[in-house]
Order: C-alpha cells, then sequence, then structure tokens
C-alpha cells in the first residue's frame, strides 16, 4: 500500500470510529505533511482519494471537513465466542457440502464464495509463462526434486521469508497442490487419530472437515473478532484437554478477519512451546494486509521449529494454480514423506510459471493494487450493509483479507437467511459451517472480494430484508 493510500485508510477509520464526526474539520495539509512526515502531494493524494470515496468535502479556502453525510457503519461485534472448551469429535461435512454445493452456480451474486473476484489478479501474464513452461519443459524436470517441489520456487519463496526477516531457506520447504494440501500434511505429520486439536471459535469449515476426516477431536477456543484467539482460554484447554497440535489462523483469520497483534503472536508461540504443542499456522491473507507492511506471521517467533507455515498463491496471485507451500520447521521430513505417499508431487508447469513470473518482478506491483482495489470495497460493502441490514447488526472491521463477519439481531437463523437468500440467487456463508457444535446461528460471513456494482448493491440491499423478516 502507497503512502497516501495508508494515510487515507487511516483518517476513513477515524471517521468510522467517530474520531472525526461529521462535519468536523481535518487538519490542514501543511500540518498533517508536517505531523506525518509526508509531502504535500502525498497528503492531497489521500485528501483527493478520501473525497472520491464519499467520506470528506473540500471548501474553498477553508480546506477539508468530514462529509456532514458521511456513512454511518454498524458498530463491530464486542466480545469472542465462549465455547464450553471441551474435546468433542466433528461432524459438519454433510452440512458444509449442503451449504457450499447449492452456492457453487456462476450466476448467483457470490457473496457466500471462498474466494475473490478472479478479474482481480495477472491470469494473461501468467498464461504466457505457463505457455512457455510448457513448451520448453526439460524432461529430466519432471522428476527432478519430485516431492519437495522445484528448487526455483522454493528459493523465491524462501527469499521472500528472508525479506520478511525469517530464516526459511528452499531446503526448509515443501511445496503443495493448494494451502489445503499443506495443512492437512501437517495436521498428519503431527497427530495420530483420536487425538485433540485446538481450533479457533468461529473457525474455517475446511480445519473442521479435516479432522472430521482423520478422525480427530476439536477444541474450540474464543477467538475475538478484532485481535484473536484468547490466549487465556488458550492456555487452560492446554492443561486441561492436552492437545496434540494447534491449528490457528494469526492474520485475516476466516471468517472473522481478525489479526493477531505482533505480541500476541510472540506471546502465542511462548505458550506453546511451554506445553510443546505445535502450530499449524494456516497464513493464506497473510499479504493481503491494507496497512503499510506485511503482518509477521507467528512463525517469525518460532525458535523451536514448532510452527508448520502454510500459505498460497491462490489467494493473491493465481487461484486455479493449485499452488501452495509448507515450512514446517522440526516436522519438515514428516510432511515431505506424507507428501511423497499421497499426491507425490505437484504440477511442474504451474510451479515454473510462478517461479517465473516472481524472477520477473511484479509481483508486489500487483500485490499493491489488489490490496487498495480489496480495501475500497471493504468499505463499499460496510456502508451497503449498514443501509440495508436491520437496526443491532454489527460487523467487523478487517485489515486485511476480503471477508466481514456479521452478528445479526438476537433470534435470527443464518442457515434460513441461507435458504432464502438462494431464492433470490444469492449465496452466503452461514455461521453454523463454521463450528464443530453449530453454533453461530445468528451470524454470516460475506465475501467483499468481488467488486461492488448494481448486482452486488441490489443484493445486499435484499439480504437485509430478508433478515428483517
Amino acid at each position: 500500500m502507497k503512502r497516501y493510500q495508508a494515510l487515507a485508510e487511516d483518517v476513513a477509520r477515524s471517521i468510522r470510529e467517530g474520531l472525526l464526526r461529521p462535519g468536523e474539520k481535518l487538519p490542514s495539509v501543511r500540518q498533517t505533511a508536517a505531523r506525518r512526515k509526508l509531502s504535500m502531494a502525498t497528503v492531497f493524494q489521500a485528501y483527493y482519494l478520501l473525497e472520491a470515496r464519499g467520506l470528506i468535502r473540500s471548501r474553498p479556502r477553508s480546506g477539508y471537513y468530514v462529509a456532514a453525510d458521511a456513512p454511518r457503519l454498524p458498530p463491530e461485534p464486542e466480545a469472542p465466542s465462549r465455547p464450553d472448551g471441551e474435546s468433542r469429535p466433528v461432524d459438519v461435512s454433510e452440512l458444509v457440502f449442503e451449504v457450499l454445493e447449492s452456492a457453487m452456480a456462476r450466476q448467483l451474486v457470490p457473496l457466500g464464495s471462498a474466494f475473490p473476484s478472479p478479474l482481480l489478479f495477472p491470469l494473461a501474464r501468467l498464461g504466457r509463462h505457463l505457455a512457455s513452461a510448457a513448451q520448453h519443459l526439460d524432461p529430466w524436470s519432471t522428476v527432478d526434486d519430485l516431492t519437495p517441489g522445484k528448487l526455483a520456487l522454493r528459493r523465491q519463496i524462501a527469499l521472500r521469508y528472508r525479506i520478511d526477516g525469517l530464516p526459511v531457506s528452499p531446503e526448509d520447504i515443501v511445496i503443495t497442490n493448494g494451502a489445503l494440501e499443506a495443512l492437512n500434511l501437517c495436521l498428519q505429520a503431527v497427530t495420530r487419530p483420536g487425538d485433540a486439536v485446538v481450533v479457533e471459535s468461529p473457525c474455517f469449515y475446511a480445519a473442521l472437515q479435516a479432522l472430521e476426516r482423520q478422525h480427530l477431536r476439536a477444541i474450540e477456543v474464543p477467538t475475538h473478532p478484532r485481535d484473536g484467539i484468547d490466549l487465556e482460554a488458550l492456555e487452560t484447554a492446554l492443561q486441561r484437554q492436552r492437545p496434540r497440535a494447534c491449528w490457528l489462523m494469526t492474520n485475516f483469520q476466516n471468517p472473522l478477519g481478525s489479526a493477531m497483534p505482533d505480541a500476541k503472536k510472540q506471546a502465542l508461540v511462548a505458550l506453546l512451546a511451554r506445553h510443546r504443542v505445535p502450530l499449524i499456522e494456516d497464513d493464506v491473507y497473510g499479504e493481503l494486509y491494507f496497512g503499510e507492511r506485511r503482518p509477521m506471521p507467528a512463525k517469525a517467533y518460532d525458535t523451536q521449529g514448532l510452527v508448520l507455515h502454510c500459505a498460497s498463491f491462490s489467494k493473491c496471485l493465481a487461484p486455479g494454480y493449485r499452488i501452495g507451500w509448507a515450512a514446517p520447521g522440526r516436522f519438515a521430513q514428516a510432511v515431505a514423506r506424507h507428501k511423497l505417499t499421497g499426491s507425490l508431487a505437484t504440477s511442474a508447469p504451474a510451479q515454473m510459471a510462478l517461479a517465473a513470473y516472481l524472477e520477473a518482478g511484479g509481483y508486489d506491483r500487483h500485490l499493491r493494487r489488489l490490496r487498495n482495489t480489496l480495501a475500497v470495497q471493504q468499505q463499499q460493502y460496510m456502508e451497503a450493509v449498514a443501509r440495508h441490514f436491520p437496526a443491532g447488526t454489527r460487523v467487523t472491521r478487517p485489515s486485511g483479507g476480503y471477508f466481514l463477519w456479521l452478528e445479526l439481531p438476537a433470534g435470527s437463523d443464518a442457515l434460513a437467511l441461507h435458504r432464502r437468500a438462494l431464492a433470490h440467487g444469492i449465496s452466503i456463508a452461514p455461521g453454523p459451517i463454521f463450528s464443530a457444535n453449530r453454533g453461530f446461528a445468528h451470524c454470516l460471513r460475506l465475501n467483499y472480494g468481488h467488486p461492488m456494482d448494481a448486482r452486488v448493491e441490489q443484493a445486499i440491499a435484499m439480504l437485509g430484508r430478508l433478515a428483517a423478516l
């Protein structure tokens, strides 16, 4: 994110939170430039962006003011969930399949989708690299580095770790068929059937399905919509339940969008190290931040090799290529062996195409555009929810990713809303699919990764009317 974009987002946040009120004058361009140590041109760009979004207005010879009709956004959820903390078997797949299979048709407005719009990605440029990789494929390269993955790609991924200060080498990385395979391989490497695994509450439904498939038990720990898992509740679970692993998303958690502060991540890693419990870290949204720098993964604080870091290019660069990876620390050999006896290898041309794209440059430029687009769309979707949903609706304020978590007024039924929405050509992700005990009946997840247009606006308006029934 460029400096003017970061400044604009900071001012927009102050307006959303009521620190800057409608009609209030903003600091002058000169004052802001001096205070923030920015050029006046940068401040002007930020103010122009805010004006274009309808958040501020300029007055000739007077300055900039918060728009009198600046959108009022719904309040944030106040407190984390409070699951009982007990270890239980998982049985969610049928419900998840029922919801997802009914929401896959292209003609639906994809508010329940798990993916951003494919039009946000440089697929044409990637396609040229893929064609070149296929045309110039060395026959022997199809068996080189078969299980760990192409060395050229592992080098590029390791370089990005090193830029962030993480001492991860190419030899520490296993390329996988998307992040989901990486996460499942890591789960296999550190657990056995019957073991208990800590997950967030709510958590990504695919994590629950993975536990169900591998005959593992879930311990749901309360997770705050703003800053992630409750460490005190986690410590209680570690002491009482003695889980074999944790599966957490520390950056822009799905479905909440929560992001753990650095100090909390450090405390998390230290806590798990004391109990010798591995952390499977799902970090697929880490590159989609709206601030000035990428939030560090928990892996950055790992000194004992207990953090198995997993990510992919599917959400930030190359949907459909199914290229992910694991940096599994001390469990690298076990993960590689599970990969060898499972899928054996990952598509060589797809790996080579991504390696060539990364080597050619332009990835960070693409990411800056993508982050800015998602940040603008998030604001647009929150404003639409504020306009159309019933009073009492609460909405999270993620600082990255592309999901909003909505808490509807007490007594609402998100599964019933899901069925009514489908009848109107709209998909949503109802709260119960994100919980082993079918909790969050009055909650839902909305995807703001698709451009706001008249069709989406009409769909959110219809959802708001259906939610009020």
